[in-house]
């Protein structure tokens, strides 16, 4: 049972519903074959029945060809399979007409006519359902729908039927061959919207990306803009004033040694707020952004008192699990909790979403990263990183149930663990 949950949960979301529709059009032939295949057996005898079986097994096997072909093509992956769906066509009318011919051929009887006019009325429905897979057009659908209809009247009243008779069977098709023709539609615009969708999530974490960048670019802008060009002016003045002997350009080197160093004060400054987070901050950040990705997220535990660098780890560890489960997890729900015991601070992060063989988070390279090894600094080693400075650890892995677990350990300073578990308590 392992095996085939691992290769389900390998899949992203959208390769989850893919495959469902596709099997579901399969399914669509099994339908086909067992309703008016099979049942043929118990209502003619075994020649007859065998007779009409081969028509309709042929026919469900090119429908089920055809629409994992049309799905393709609705995707991108190929070209519009126009071949298979004249084929498709052209086999429809001749099998349905064949079981005609079978039926004028052979015993006569009511059982007789009752299968004869199963197995004709649904090749019928069963391949206008699935050739309009093939077509995008909505006036085509309904041509296609409604020609087969047509066609079922027409061809079924000069072979012996009866007008009220072949009426009923040309409004069967269009009725039945519409309603798959509309339930094959759907559910490819519904596999379009979720690849929308998810594309559109991808998109957006981009944007948040370039957003923080440009923010980042405009505070550097901000801080070394106006210092730089002071630099230039007071470097360009000390050089004129140099090559005329003039003392005062001492002075101004000076000030440019003073104006460099204060850039580099403000743009250490710049780096640390951008490297430092708040713990509470984070945490209703991270709430926001699953909740609004669709991810049902719970969190429990007590924030206040704890130590800026504490705070500022663990900030770091709720960001990084936050990105990993948004771009590489397919998680249903997220749980973060936040305790304190026996003076250290444990964060555990908890999601659904592993994915791959090895029942790893899919963030996690080989390096436990998430990323390239050659990328220091980010991930999950990362974040190891930044736990050493406060004496930290870091844990993630699968639990074995299908959840990633994430949980990191930060040592409080003596005098800070008693107030906070006075707080806590």
């Amino acid at each position: 049972m392992r095996r085939p949950r691992r290769w389900w949960g390998r899949k992203s979301t959208p390769a989850k519903v893919e495959t469902y529709t596709r099997w579901s059009f399969h399914f669509f032939g099994v339908i086909e074959i067992l309703m008016i295949g099979v049942s043929a057996f118990g209502q003619v005898g075994p020649r007859l029945a065998t007779g009409l079986s081969l028509l309709v097994i042929p026919h469900a096997a090119v429908c089920m060809l055809f629409s994992s072909r049309a799905l393709d093509w609705t995707r991108g992956r190929r070209a519009q399979p126009l071949r298979l769906l004249w084929a498709l066509a052209v086999l429809t009318a001749v099998f349905a007409i064949g079981a005609i011919g079978i039926a004028e051929r052979g015993p006569g009887g009511d059982g007789v006519n009752a299968a004869v006019g199963s197995v004709f009325a649904g090749v019928l429905c069963f391949g206008a359902g699935t050739i309009t897979l093939g077509v995008r057009n909505r006036r085509h659908v309904v041509a296609v729908v409604g020609g087969f209809a047509l066609g079922a009247g027409v061809v079924s009243f000069p072979l012996g039927m009866p007008g009220i008779a072949s009426a009923a069977v040309a409004g069967l098709v269009l009725v039945a061959g519409g309603f798959l023709a509309f339930t094959s539609i759907f559910s490819v615009w519904l596999l379009n919207a979720v690849y929308t969708l998810d594309e559109a999530k991808e998109t957006r974490a981009r944007l948040a990306v370039a957003e923080e960048r440009l923010r980042f670019g405009r505070d550097l802008h901000d801080v070394m803009g106006r210092n730089l060009a002071v630099i230039a002016l007071k470097s360009e003045l000390s050089v004129q004033l140099s090559r005329r002997g003039r003392p005062e350009a001492v002075e101004q080197m000076i000030e440019v040694q003073r104006i460099a160093q204060e850039s580099q004060r403000e743009v250490r400054d710049v780096v640390r707020g951008y490297r430092e987070t708040d713990l509470e901050v984070e945490l209703a950040g991270a709430r926001g952004v699953l909740t609004a990705a669709g991810i049902d997220c719970e969190m429990s535990g007590e924030t206040s008192g704890l130590p800026a660098e504490v705070q500022s780890a663990l900030g770091w560890v709720v960001r990084e699990a936050t990105t990993n489960v948004l771009r590489h997890g397919d998680a249903e729900k997220v749980a973060v909790v936040v305790r304190t015991s026996e003076g250290r601070v444990v964060l555990t992060v908890e999601n659904d979403g592993v994915s791959d063989a090895a029942g790893a988070n899919p963030a996690v390279g080989s390096d436990g990263s998430g990323r390239p090894a050659a990328t220091g600094g980010s991930g999950l080693a990362g974040l190891r990183e930044r736990l050493s400075a406060v004496d930290g650890t870091l844990e993630a892995g699968d639990t074995g149930q299908g959840v990633f677990r994430l949980t990191a350990e930060v040592p409080l300073p003596p005098t800070t663990a008693g107030a906070v578990l006075e707080v806590a308590s």
